[in-house]
């Protein structure tokens, strides 16, 4: 049954992950469970009797936000290097399979039927696994996918691992990306949350870039949501230890309250969020709600949630 198959996968990975944060599992056992993970991984992956949109679906980890959620106090920087960690694992340990199934899924990738949306799909998935494991090769996989693409699936996923990559194609990819569809909007608030979203060590720079950029103004609620939201899910933006992730937000808060206080509202939740991260962050987290909160001529909206937040 697909069902029951996707809950053993992510029973198998959620246990495997929390008991890792969690300082339960010891060397020997973190290999077991990697081993054991990879083994369902290989079958997904040569399981023939699985169509490609189930198999894309078994392929995708639990998300950081989830694993959170797991946690009574969870540590973001804790949780990306763990789950990057195995991610890397796999895509080495499944570098041939992950590339073989590129390729298969590459020659049917053409048109709208269900079996061609579920190549593009574990097309994608395998970059992913590739860039974490092998992001040399990655890179030069995801830029002739990009190139070929006739569809904006592949387009965008191809552009989401490279986005993630310190690859000269990085920039390459994403500047052609701008030239095509600069006039649609839609499409550009999409290029700006790839990279505010990316794995990409540097991505705080790049959201303050960004903010520079011609195309971005507080102004346009779509655009303000689409760079800075995504941000907001970055364990080494967001969450940096430094706590620049947290001002960048409460900056933008304040400074957005007297234009749209609605979607000013709305990124601090994020912030809220303190209670259940660990102290050093919380305390920076709580810090940047305190000051919002003292700001004068702070909306309603804005109000109510910062006050709810700090409880």
């Amino acid at each position: 049954d697909p069902f029951a198959r996707y809950e053993a996968m992510q029973d198998l990975v959620v246990g495997h992950l929390c008991g890792a944060l969690s300082g339960s599992l010891d060397d020997k056992a973190r290999d077991a469970g990697r081993e054991a993970i990879g083994t369902a991984f290989a079958s997904v992956l040569a399981d023939d009797q699985l169509d490609d949109l189930m198999r894309g679906e078994l392929l995708i980890l639990p998300g950081e936000a989830y694993l959170s959620e797991q946690m009574l106090v969870a540590d973001p920087a804790a949780i990306r290097a763990e789950r990057e960690g195995l991610k890397a694992w796999l895509g080495t340990r499944r570098e041939s399979e992950f590339a073989q199934l590129h390729a298969r899924a590459a020659a049917a990738s053409d048109g709208s039927s269900a079996a061609a949306k579920g190549a593009r799909k574990v097309k994608t998935q395998a970059l992913v696994y590739l860039a974490a494991g092998v992001p040399e090769r990655a890179a030069d996989m995801a830029a002739k996918q990009y190139d070929s693409a006739n569809n904006m699936t592949d387009r965008q996923g191809a552009l989401m691992v490279l986005a993630s990559l310190q690859t000269p194609e990085r920039t390459h990819k994403l500047l052609d990306f701008y030239n095509r569809f600069q006039g649609n909007a839609l499409v550009i608030d999409k290029w700006f949350a790839i990279q505010a979203s990316s794995l990409h060590p540097d991505v705080l720079e790049q959201v303050k870039a960004l903010a520079e950029h011609p195309d971005f103004t507080l102004k346009n609620p779509n655009r303000v949501r689409s760079l800075y939201m995504p941000f907001t899910g970055t364990a080494q933006g967001f969450h940096a230890a430094s706590g620049e992730g947290y001002r960048m937000i409460a900056d933008l808060i304040l400074a957005l309250d007297p234009l749209n206080p609605q979607t000013a509202a709305r990124f601090v939740p994020p912030l809220g969020r303190w209670r259940r991260i660990e102290p050093g962050r919380a305390a920076l987290m709580r810090a940047e709600l305190e000051r919002i909160a003292a700001a004068p001529k702070l909306s309603r909206d804005t109000y109510e949630q910062v006050t709810r937040s700090l409880g």
